[in-house]
């Protein structure tokens, strides 16, 4: 498990009610859970999740399982819902 930064951004920040966080986590989709279990009573959040991209460091996560997009120690991870109606 790697050690990583997620950083969230308009509707994510809202809803996670954060603007960043560490957790611990391998894989993108074992961000997301973390995520999701941190702020079980985040209205919202799963949604905003689902419609959202990602940056690892700053890349496109790109279009795969997030199951097969691993993460590295130190990694900051940018959670980006879609901007002015997108």
């Amino acid at each position: 498990m790697a050690m990583v930064t997620v950083r969230y951004w308009a509707a994510a920040k809202q809803a996670a009610g954060i603007a960043e966080e560490m957790l611990t986590a391998s894989t993108l989709a074992e961000v997301l859970a973390a995520v999701l279990a941190r702020h079980p009573a985040a209205p919202g959040l799963a949604a905003v999740l689902a419609r959202s991209s990602f940056l690892i460091d700053g890349n496109q996560a790109g279009t795969g399982a997030p199951g097969s997009v691993t993460v590295h120690e130190g990694a900051v991870i940018e959670i980006l819902p879609p901007f002015a109606g997108g």
